[in-house]
Order: structure tokens, then C-alpha cells, then sequence
């Protein structure tokens, strides 16, 4: 035997370590590994530790938009049935565009004429051309029965609801450009169509105009309100929502019994049971971190 390849098979192999994006090492396997390579794995580093009142509190503002929507139903359904005229209906649109005017001024960091000016005629031009359409919505739907119209429009409502953004990420104030997801733009038409569908029920073009006012203030501005509110002050935000909630609740209750109790059972739900039940799903979170998982870079950039 030649003395060389004695002395290369009796050399003992070098140490094993880590070469980056896979280099190869004379004497292993390309997928080798050590004894300590298990030493840095970590388990479940990762995972948020959720509190069940943060989970509840978080979960108002949910609770709180499908009020504000139960409140936009209950005002179609009285304006049909004609308890609710349109003369009442316009004092309510004034109102509430009076008040989400003044909340928009007073939740603002800074206040200037341009700002005031720039809400001005937003609204200006908004009530003018929707009071121009109105003749149009009203004839929209002639050819199809009210059955029809309320079965599509209770459809509608329910896609809004549910692809509504209810995390606020795409409300933006004035100036500032964000683009909406998919889901957040079906979900505003949704909504304007169903609102279209209930207007084109009415007899007048009065009637119309007041009910689209009302429901585009509702379904276009309230997020803008709500999100400047909990900007400003969140013990205000939760203050709000509960006083729309017992509102809200105490209106159906003198509508209808049984809707009394589902729109409670539904607000217990989504306030109490989902967040009971995230964090009990958190115990099973089971996530496993380590040596084999892609490296992340820091930087530290110091002056």
C-alpha cells in the first residue's frame, strides 16, 4: 500500500461547521449535521401571549359597526313603513353631519382654514350631485317586486359586514393617500347598492334624497368618525361604542323582541365567546424555531 494513502485514511476527518448556503465540506454529507444542532431550537418564540380584556376590548369596535349598521336598517325600515317622514329624515341627516363635522375638527392635531375649507367642499359637492341623481334612483328599480329588492339588499348588507375592514387600516384622512383592498372596496359598494335598492322603494324624490344622504353619511363617513375618535382618545371610543350599543339595542327592543335578542346574542358573541375562544385556541400553537430556518439579517447602524 502506498505509505501516502495510509497516512490520508488515518488522519482524523475536520471538524464539522457551518458553511453559509450550503458550502461543501471534504469528509460529510451535504445534509449533515451535528450533535449540537437540536441545542438551538426554540419553541414557540414567536407566538403572542393574548389577554383576554385586551381581546375584548379590541373586539368593541366590531361590535360597534354592526350597531351602526342595525341603526341604518332600523331608519330604512321606519322611512318605508312611513313612521319616520321625510322632513324628520333630513333633520336627522343635518344632524349627524353636523356632529361628524365637529367631531372631525376637534379629534384634528391641527386645525386650519385650509382643512375647514377642504371638509366644505367635499360635503358641497357630495349632497349636490347626490341630490341631482336622486330622480334616477327613485325610477332605478320600478320593474322589480319589493320582495326581490329587500331579499337582495339583506344580501348585500351581510357581504359589507363581512368584508368590512374592521381593522381601520384602509380609513385615511384628508390628504392622505391609501390604496383600499379588494375586499374593503366590495364591501363600500356593496353597501351603496343595497342602499340604492331601499331608496328606489320611496315615493318621492324628497324621500330618496334623504335616505341616501343618510345611509352614504353612515356607510362612506362613519369609519372615517369612529377611527378618529379612538385616535383621539380611546376611553371616548369605548364611551361611544357602549352608548351605541345600548341605543341600538334599546331601539330594537321596542321594534321587535325576537331581533332584540339576536342582535344581544350576536354582541355577546363577538365581545365575549370569540375572544374566550382565541385565547383558548393560543394554548394549542405549537411553533418550533431554529438553526434550519432562514437566516434574518440586523443591522446595527450607529453614527
Amino acid at each position: 500500500m502506498d505509505p501516502g494513502l495510509a497516512n490520508n485514511s488515518s488522519s482524523p476527518r475536520p471538524r464539522w461547521r457551518k458553511v453559509a448556503y450550503g458550502g461543501m465540506q471534504p469528509g460529510y454529507d451535504d445534509n449533515h449535521t451535528d450533535e449540537s444542532f437540536l441545542e438551538g431550537m426554540v419553541m414557540n418564540a414567536s407566538v403572542v401571549k393574548r389577554d383576554m380584556l385586551k381581546v375584548m376590548l379590541d373586539s368593541v369596535s366590531i361590535s360597534e359597526y354592526l350597531c351602526i349598521v342595525a341603526l341604518v336598517v332600523l331608519v330604512w325600515t321606519c322611512t318605508l313603513t312611513s313612521t319616520i317622514d321625510e322632513n324628520s329624515l333630513l333633520l336627522i341627516d343635518v344632524s349627524l353631519l353636523v356632529s361628524g363635522f365637529l367631531i372631525l375638527l376637534f379629534t384634528q392635531e391641527m386645525l386650519s382654514l385650509s382643512l375647514l375649507l377642504h371638509y366644505v367642499l367635499n360635503i358641497s359637492f357630495f349632497i349636490t350631485v347626490l341630490y341631482v341623481l336622486a330622480p334616477i334612483y327613485q325610477t332605478l328599480t320600478r320593474s322589480i317586486s319589493s320582495d326581490s329588492i329587500w331579499a337582495v339588499a339583506a344580501s348585500l348588507l351581510v357581504l359589507h359586514l363581512f368584508l368590512h375592514d374592521y381593522s381601520e387600516s384602509t380609513v385615511k384622512a384628508p390628504g392622505v393617500l391609501k390604496n383600499p383592498a379588494l375586499t374593503s372596496c366590495i364591501s363600500v359598494n356593496a353597501s351603496v347598492v343595497a342602499s340604492v335598492f331601499i331608496a328606489s322603494r320611496l315615493p318621492s324624490r324628497l324621500h330618496v334624497f334623504a335616505i341616501m344622504l343618510f345611509s352614504l353619511q353612515v356607510f362612506l363617513f362613519a369609519p372615517l368618525v369612529t377611527y378618529c375618535i379612538k385616535k383621539y382618545s380611546f376611553r371616548m371610543h369605548l364611551c361611544f361604542s357602549l352608548s351605541l350599543m345600548v341605543m341600538t339595542l334599546s331601539f330594537v327592543y321596542m321594534l321587535h323582541r325576537l331581533l332584540f335578542v339576536v342582535l344581544l346574542s350576536l354582541l355577546v358573541f363577538v365581545n365575549v365567546v370569540c375572544p374566550y375562544w382565541l385565547i383558548r385556541i393560543q394554548e394549542y400553537k405549537f411553533e418550533i424555531n431554529g438553526p434550519w430556518d432562514e437566516a434574518k439579517l440586523c443591522f446595527d447602524i450607529t453614527d
